[in-house]
């Protein structure tokens, strides 16, 4: 072969190797902050839910929901698919992170969700704890007696 046909070859795979690369690298960078993507799979995994709201974290490794009903719900970039969990009320416990700005977070029924969540601002953080602390309550639990002034047949309340 001729100096030319091989030039044509080496030529050929450094811009295969440089495509293969770049896109290799808009698959790690590209989905990772892609709430689109999150909002569709969220979607298709639960079609029932209304989304009201929702919080990335800095990373964009998860995507926090907040539902129509006060539920909250969250999902977790796994490469070029999302896991989503509905979050059941009770069932999970909240630390703040010494930043101000994160969450350490115990998921009881999907162990695989734990972990440490940071939000680009202490304003997110605590709204997401707010939706997590609101899902704590079961929906019974949320109704307070003596919310009139008066107790359970005990009278007026005293102050």
């Amino acid at each position: 072969m001729s100096l030319v046909t091989w030039s044509i070859l080496f030529l050929l795979v450094i811009a295969f190797a440089y495509y293969a690369t770049r896109m290799a690298k808009y698959r790690e960078e590209g989905n990772r902050h892609d709430a689109g993507l999150a909002i569709i799979e969220f979607g298709r995994a639960y079609p029932l839910e209304a989304i009201r709201s929702l919080h990335e974290t800095v990373d964009g490794l998860a995507v926090f929901v907040r539902l129509h009903d006060n539920k909250a719900g969250i999902m977790r970039n796994r490469g070029n698919h999302y896991a989503c969990h509905l979050i059941e009320p009770g069932r999970v416990r909240v630390d703040p992170l010494p930043n101000g700005r994160g969450l350490a977070i115990e998921f009881l029924d999907a162990p695989t969700q734990n972990g440490s969540f940071t939000f680009m601002t202490a304003a997110e953080a605590a709204e997401v704890s707010l939706w997590l602390l609101g899902n704590f309550m079961a929906p019974g639990s949320q109704a307070l007696s003596g919310v009139d002034g008066f107790g359970d047949d005990l009278g007026p309340a005293k102050v």
